[in-house]
């Protein structure tokens, strides 16, 4: 995407001196700006609303109140296209044990159900947060079943793959924990790109995806792309010990992650999504 001088004087800015593109997100196009001596970090949606980016404002304000995120400085809509302003987060190295404290004090933050107040539509996988008592209900319904819709009309499904999925599906309704989880902020995009270090090791957390569901469901992510180590899990239950059988929900949640990018880049992921759906 290229945003023209007079699409850029709109902004928040006084003057802007210098505009890099960004490369690594596949969602919106991202720039680095310079203002007046500091830097700023640009997501921009096209052809969205300033609305695009209500969902993402507030999962870093809630976050906000137990780790630190980038500061956002303003959202708005530009010749019909939506723009997320934040200043720019210069990133270092730190410590992962640090780091599993920080997602563990996030964890802290609880709410008395499961979802959210607002659904979030506008992406490619479509979250669906109203409100459930029911973890397993919520799960299901709103999480799992949904990217198994989606892969169906994307012909990324078959009958094997619905039998071993509706046989999952009975386990995770009927698991006890399930139905005594507390509900926790989660992250809800928990990989290593999401993550990171700000000058002095403060670990930081980044394009968050929240509701308040099993803090489990978190912990899944950190498990499937790599960028976690020991002393990540070990910092997090100094502050947040495992419950009990959480090895083996482990892959229930795994399996979301996996049909979502199922759902977003194709059959490549099949046989990881099967590797699953062939254990029950």
């Amino acid at each position: 995407m290229q945003l023209t001088t007079t699409w850029l004087a709109q902004l928040p800015l006084k003057s802007i001196t210098t505009m890099q593109p960004v490369t690594g997100g596949d969602i919106n196009a991202a720039f680095k700006l310079t203002s007046a001596g500091h830097d700023y970090f640009l997501k921009v949606q096209p052809q969205q609303t300033a609305a695009f980016f209500a969902h993402e404002v507030d999962g870093l304000t809630r976050l906000s109140h137990s780790v630190k995120v980038p500061k956002v400085i303003a959202t708005g809509t530009i010749n019909g296209d939506g723009y997320l302003l934040q200043a720019w987060s210069s990133l270092g190295t730190g410590q992962q044990f640090d780091l599993g404290q920080a997602v563990a004090q996030v964890h802290q933050q609880t709410a008395s159900q499961f979802g959210l107040a607002h659904n979030f539509l506008l992406g490619k996988i479509p979250k669906y947060n109203q409100w459930q008592t029911s973890w397993s209900t919520f799960y299901t319904t709103q999480r799992l079943d949904v990217l198994v819709k989606l892969a169906i009309q994307q012909q990324h499904w078959s009958p094997q793959r619905e039998s071993h999925y509706q046989h999952l599906r009975q386990i995770i309704l009927a698991d006890t924990h399930m139905q005594t989880v507390q509900p926790s902020l989660l992250h809800g995009d928990l990989w290593a790109g999401n993550v990171g270090f700000d000058a002095h090791g403060i670990p930081v957390l980044l394009d968050p995806d929240i509701c308040y569901g099993d803090r489990e469901f978190d912990l899944a992510m950190t498990t499937l792309f790599g960028g976690f180590t020991a002393k990540f899990y070990q910092g997090y239950q100094s502050v947040m010990p495992f419950t009990t059988g959480w090895q083996t929900r482990l892959p229930w949640y795994q399996l979301y992650y996996l049909l979502a990018h199922l759902n977003l880049f194709g059959a490549t992921y099949g046989p990881a999504v099967d590797h699953i759906l062939n254990q029950y």
